[in-house]
Formats: structure tokens, sequence, C-alpha cells
């Protein structure tokens, strides 16, 4: 648009100043001990630290969560900013859109920030999985989420169904194979592994301190990679839904523990304070899918983004669409075609782990990095959801 149609004035650009994450734990693992809300807070002490930000200049804490439930209730997001120390001044909402929340979280952040209703404002997530079940929400009230106009809706295609049985119907309708799935799998943790040996999750990792025979220790790495996993001991895996399924706890993602912020601001508010934006946010865009397959959503979403930003596919220089299960990413590799080369290029939620409500700010975090460390230009997230819907992300690096 000219600066016209907006009455003279250009928008504002939301930029990214800074981004960071816990290590990711896996289930029963090193993160068990820490309350959802003290995981949160810890990152949200950390973001304004490193940026030496006065507190009372947020506007807004926005936080994906998606079993909003126990320890994950009564609305996280402001539970976290009291937890933090934070001024009282500080307010902050909980954002649900199943594993894309904090992604969505990014999205109105930034997109208040472009409107002009925020200067400063923090996009978190956070899902503590080993002490707040996934479904744990489903369970905690009578009925089910599911009215009778819905079920009616999906009667005659047999209904709504578990996002692993949506995955063996996108494997089976992309044509892809076990054996390719779990050599997917392999390569994300071989990638995930080569990563961690490098340090390139250095700048991104707030370190974390557990409990460990009665004493404490510093944990500054992910759980759940496993550096010298074969493709052999894949092979061995049962399929998780069907006797002749590709689906197995192998090729999906992980179970895990983790929380993530990122620090968004207006161009001229980080100008003000003295502060360098590492990136700034492009393009948007949501869309809704079948929600029997429900995780078809990153196909449509990654060509609405890539419109809107007017770029091709391989205009892009990093992607990160979360691994929900390596069937749905195998799916979107055959409908855009990417060099898979510049894809998940650290490992995706198969390694690392998929803590539903903290994945987008993680994703969001390890890519914008991972453009400082390669020099390239734009990234691309995506993720798929459930209930048939995702959302897509391009950000540029600054």
């Amino acid at each position: 648009m000219s600066s016209d149609e907006y009455g003279g004035q250009m928008p504002r650009r939301a930029v990214i100043v800074d981004a960071v994450r816990t290590p990711l734990g896996a289930r029963n693992g090193q993160l068990r001990g820490w309350h959802p809300v003290e995981l949160a807070a810890w990152l949200l002490r950390a973001v304004v630290e490193r940026s030496d930000l006065d507190p009372t200049s947020i506007d807004d804490v926005i936080m994906g969560c998606v079993s909003q439930v126990g320890e994950q209730a009564m609305n996280i997001g402001r539970n976290a900013v009291l937890a933090a120390g934070l001024p009282d001044s500080v307010p902050g909402a909980t954002i649900d859109r199943q594993c894309g929340s904090s992604q969505q979280a990014l999205h109105f952040a930034a997109q208040g920030v472009m409107a002009g209703a925020y200067d400063v404002v923090i996009a978190a997530g956070v899902e503590v999985m080993t002490r707040i079940p996934i479904g744990a929400s489903m369970a905690a009230g009578p009925g089910t989420a599911f009215s009778s106009s819905i079920i009616e809706r999906y009667a005659s295609v047999g209904g709504l169904q578990p996002q692993g049985i949506g995955a063996e119907m996108i494997a089976e309708q992309w044509k892809i194979s076990r054996e390719e799935c779990d050599a997917y799998s392999v390569e994300s943790h071989r990638r995930a592994a080569l990563a961690t040996r490098e340090k390139r999750f250095e700048r991104e990792i707030v370190p974390l301190e557990v409990t460990v025979n009665k004493g404490v220790a510093i944990v500054t790495t992910d759980e759940g990679v496993r550096p010298d996993l074969a493709l052999q001991s894949l092979a061995k895996l049962k399929p998780a839904y069907s006797p002749k399924g590709m689906i197995t706890a192998g090729n999906s993602s992980q179970i895990a523990d983790g929380a993530a912020a990122v620090l968004i601001m207006s161009e001229d508010k980080a100008q003000q304070l003295g502060l360098r934006p590492i990136a700034y946010f492009r393009a948007f865009a949501v869309t809704g899918v079948d929600p029997v397959t429900a995780l078809t959503g990153p196909i449509p979403a990654t060509a609405k983004v890539l419109a809107t930003a007017g770029l091709k596919i391989d205009e892009v220089d990093l992607v990160e669409i979360n691994e929900a299960f390596a069937a749905v990413v195998l799916a979107w590799e055959k409908e855009h075609r990417p060099d898979m080369r510049r894809v998940n290029v650290n490992g995706g939620s198969i390694a690392l782990g998929h803590p539903l409500g903290c994945s987008g700010a993680r994703l969001l975090t390890t890519l914008v990095w991972e453009l400082q460390r390669t020099e390239g230009r734009y990234g691309l997230l995506t993720i798929g959801e459930a209930g048939g819907m995702a959302n897509a992300t391009i950000i540029e690096r600054l």
C-alpha cells in the first residue's frame, strides 16, 4: 500500500529485539520440578534483564498455553507476570490456538505494535506437559468440547479423529511411506545433535536450575535429542494407531516441557532505548482446513503468507515448520518443493520436543538466531493446529 492509503503515514514496523527459551525437558525429565508459572516467569525476567529494559514500559504480555487447567489455569500469562516480579501495571493474557498458541501470541503482539496499540510487548509461550498432561483440560469437567452440531457435521466422514489418525490419513493421501517418516526423524535428531555440539542454541537458551540428587544442577541443553539414533531402531517400533500404520512414537513429536519469550517493539521505541533489533515481522497468515485431517494447514498457510510477502519459497533462507509428525512435514514438502537443506536445519520437535503452547515462540526464537548466525534474510515459520488451522509468519533479518 502507498503512504496515502494510510492517511499519509506508513505502518509502524514491529521489530524483534530479543528471543529466549528454556532448554526443553523430556516427559518426567529435567524440568519436572518446575511449576509452569515459575518457568514462564523465569523467561520473562530473562528477556527483561538481557535488554536492560525498564519493566514499567511493557504494555502487555501475551502468552500461549494449550492446557489451561490446574497449574496452567487462571490466565497463566498474568500469573507469570506477577511471579516474575514485574510491576502490577504490566497486564498479561493467555492465548489458545492449540499448537500454534504462542505463534498467535507473536502475531497479536506484532500486529498491536504495527497498529500503534503497543510500543513494547512480550509474546511468550509455556507448557509443562509432565505436570499438565495433554488432554487434561478436556478431562477437567463434565461433557465434551464438541457439541452435537459439530459431531453431526462430521459424522458422514467418520467423525473428528485424534491427530495421529489424521497424520495416518495425510501419509496415505500424499503416499508417504513408513521408511520416509523414519528417515526424516533420524535426520531431525542428527541435525539437533549437530546444532547442540556446535553450540548454535547458546544465544537462545537461558540456563535453568534443576534439583538433582538433593543438589542443584544447571541445565543448558535439550533433553530429548538422541545423537546416535539409528533407522533400524525406529523400524522396530510398533505403529501407534493401526497395525499397518505409518505413525509411531519415533516419527512423532516428543511430549516435552518448556517456555519461550520474544521481546517485540516498535522500531522507533527500540531506537529510543538504544536497543538493536535483530529482525522484523514481514507478513502473517492464518488459515483453516478440514479438521478431520487437521494438520494439513501449513500447506495453504505457507502459500498465503508467501503471497502476502511477495516472495517465492526458494527466496526464503530458512524455514521452521513444526514437526508434529514426520508425515505432516513431508506432505508440506511435496506441495511446496522447498530445498530441505533450509528446513528445520537445527532439528525440530521430533528431536527437541513439542511443548504445545511454547512451540510457536520456541520455533521463532530458533529461527531468528539461526538467521543471525547464517546471515540469511528471510525466515518462514508455520505450525499446524488441532481443529484444522495453521499460522504462518515471515520475518526479515535486520
